[in-house]
């Protein structure tokens, strides 16, 4: 009796390491292994190291707990048979069955490793993987050496790569966006914070095309005009700060851009009668299906003067303007709202065109 005890007890509680090791090692994540390395904690490298090739610890534990299941059920099934050799079958009365010694014990030890040896260690791992990481970490490296030495875990690394090697991705797009729901939904994240984390993951895939401001509603100028007749006729009002400007009437044929403040300071000083053309600079042509994370690489790109450049002419693909975005664009797509200051005519430019085209489309009756 007491080798049977001892078998089933060993055979548990080889079974319940390999559990807690296998959720613990499946439960960490490229996160804490990079904050663990920032403060050098001692298993930091270790832990790395079995991440990075996954398989070899995987391969040790699943291993050990087969052993630990097989043998372990061999060695408490001959015991039962030692034990119990000579006793009567249990009867049971209301079923009207008997059962043998060696039935209820392997029916006993099923329900134990399902148990003691699977469940309750796994979940143990996923919750305290934290804790258990650096003792995880140490009882793995030397599982894994011991194999290397024995030469099992090179023809059982061989046998898997027959199979073809799996790759362990970092976590993708999709998993940090469900992480931020999640972070946002526990309280972690303010919404604010989990709607620009979002916008952040996305912000790769957006277009030029999804929020430049349409010429239909751009604020543009011939580079003829007079600044301080321009001035008189917004009635000393204007709220956009840059004004593309083209030449002669041809608004296809853009020369640049002025500068709001450039403006203002030619009037101070009394030269108001100059033309936009004096103080034109220069502005970057964008096409509409370009990513805005490339558009933003070029509006922050220093021009002559040293400053970037905080406008761009957005183009068809025959070059033909479509519209104006800016920098404030971009802004306002990473912050998921839209930037409105005092001078600002409409919130959304975009909404305003598709309202003004809806009011001369049905002028016109055009279906």
């Amino acid at each position: 009796m007491g080798l049977l005890l001892f078998y089933g007890l060993i055979s548990i509680v080889f079974s319940f390491l390999c559990s807690i090791l296998e959720a613990v090692l499946l439960s960490v994540t490229p996160t804490f292994m990079s904050v663990s390395a920032k403060e050098n904690a001692s298993f930091a490298p270790g832990l790395k190291a079995l991440k990075d090739d996954v398989d070899k610890p995987l391969i040790a534990i699943l291993t050990l707990n087969t052993l630990a299941h097989t043998v372990g059920a061999i060695l408490v099934g001959v015991q039962s048979e030692v034990a119990f050799h000579g006793a009567p079958p249990l009867v049971i009365p209301f079923l009207n069955i008997t059962v043998p010694w060696v039935g209820i014990i392997s029916a006993l030890m099923t329900v134990l490793i399902l148990v003691v040896s699977e469940i309750i260690p796994k979940t143990i791992g996923a919750t305290y993987w934290k804790s258990l990481a650096g003792f995880s970490t140490r009882t793995l490296n030397f599982m894994v050496l011991a194999m290397k030495y024995t030469g099992l875990l090179w023809v059982l690394q061989l046998i898997t790569k027959l199979f073809g090697h799996s790759e362990h991705n970092v976590l993708s797009r999709a998993d940090y966006s469900t992480m931020t729901d999640m972070a946002s939904e526990e309280g972690v994240l303010k919404e604010g914070e989990s709607k620009i984390i979002k916008n952040m993951l996305r912000f790769e895939q957006i277009l030029v095309s999804e929020h430049y401001t349409p010429r239909a509603v751009a604020e543009m100028a011939s580079q003829d005009t007079v600044i301080q007749e321009y001035y008189v006729s917004k009635n000393k009002k204007f709220p956009f700060s840059r004004i593309p400007v083209y030449e002669g009437t041809n608004q296809d044929k853009i020369t640049g851009y002025v500068l709001k403040d450039d403006m203002l300071a030619l009037i101070a000083d009394g030269q108001g009668n100059k033309t936009f053309k004096d103080i034109t600079r220069d502005i970057i042509f964008v096409n509409a299906e370009l990513k805005l994370p490339q558009l933003l690489n070029k509006l922050m790109t220093k021009d002559k003067l040293g400053k970037n450049k905080h406008i761009a002419m957005v183009t068809d693909k025959f070059g033909q303007v479509e519209g104006v975005i800016t920098l404030e664009d971009v802004m306002e797509t990473l912050l998921g709202t839209e930037i409105v200051d005092e001078h600002d005519t409409a919130p959304d430019m975009r909404i305003l065109a598709e309202e003004n085209w809806a009011k001369r489309s049905k002028d016109l009756d055009v279906n």
